[in-house]
């Protein structure tokens, strides 16, 4: 059995290592105000178990737990929310409107999922997707609101990862829960500088236009905190969405330059080339094999994700 491993952050809210693939790689967030719970992401089905767990260790009756909000239908996120569900019998899921029937029958995620990974090793990484009845379903439109006891959670359709995504604010922290769509940093890569941050433009709604988009939404609201869920929280938000606005472009950029047939390949060794050479410059001393073992997983999505999104508008053209 994982062990529970978490981070009490200031504002009652708590980060969870989802132990997903390994420490350090996926978190999700339990939030607390008067008596009520809600939890921001939930990991794969292995997850639950944690979550219940952090429950009991805090003392929170799976009933004051009002909420489960993924952030959108990406297995690493939303994985573990209809297990979940059924052990929390006061909690409403709250989901983008394009992600909800996902949620209420799983089947089509289950049949991508294992069409890529295989039965077996499907399994072992997501375990069993339970549906969610419609009933407790809530669909997040664009400016969707929710109270949490006395604080209130805003919800902002944020596509450019995925077209099925949301991102949260909390009034309280003055911070945002935003899943993919304001990138990944892996606490491995800071430096004196601070965080390094890395878009993931995993398969296969990437957009830049719409990323760029969403990232001068999010920080209209000038939040000081960002809530990962790949991986915590990082402080000095406008810095870093100044540099995922460039990086954004950087791998447009990457992969239209390549061609041929094994043009996915050729994106992600450029694409390695690319993180090797910006994190020297952030200072970062892991050697080139050890960056490359942290990231194979999200470099070899990545490409995929870049090789989508050229088909695709080659094909609309």
């Amino acid at each position: 059995m994982s062990c529970l491993s978490y981070t009490e952050l200031p504002e009652q809210i708590s980060c969870i290592d989802t132990l997903y693939i390994r420490p350090g790689l996926a978190a999700c967030y339990l939030i607390e105000s008067a008596g009520e719970a809600a939890f921001i992401d939930t990991g794969t089905a292995h997850t639950v178990p944690l979550l219940m767990q952090l429950l009991e260790h805090k003392g929170i009756n799976p009933s004051q737990v009002k909420y489960v909000i993924p952030t959108h239908v990406h297995l690493d996120h939303a994985g573990g929310a209809g297990q979940l569900m059924q052990l929390l019998p006061q909690a409403k899921l709250v989901i983008h409107p394009y992600g909800a029937q996902h949620m209420i029958d799983p089947a089509k995620l289950i049949a991508g999922a294992t069409a890529v990974y295989g039965d077996e090793k499907f399994k072992a990484m997501f375990g069993h997707l339970a549906p969610i009845p419609a009933t407790r379903v809530l669909e997040a439109i664009d400016g969707f609101s929710i109270n949490l006891g006395k604080r209130r959670l805003l919800c902002l359709d944020t596509p450019g990862h995925a077209r099925h995504h949301i991102a949260i604010y909390d009034e309280q922290s003055n911070g945002f829960f935003t899943g993919d769509t304001f990138g990944l940093s892996y606490r491995e890569f800071d430096t004196r500088q601070g965080p390094f941050i890395l878009p993931t433009s995993t398969p296969v709604q990437f957009d830049p236009d719409a990323w760029h988009a969403t990232l001068d939404r999010i920080m209209d609201h000038t939040p000081d905190s960002i809530y990962l869920t790949h991986f915590g929280q990082v402080k000095n938000p406008t810095k870093l969405a100044s540099e995922l606005h460039e990086y954004i472009d950087d791998f447009s950029s990457i992969a239209r330059e390549a061609k041929g047939d094994a043009r996915k390949d050729q994106i992600k060794g450029e694409l390695l080339k690319w993180v090797l050479s910006r994190l020297e410059d952030h200072g970062c001393r892991l050697t080139a094999q050890q960056v490359e073992e942290l990231l194979e997983m999200d470099l070899e999505l990545n490409a995929q994700g870049l090789e989508v999104w050229l088909t695709r508008n080659e094909e609309s053209n």
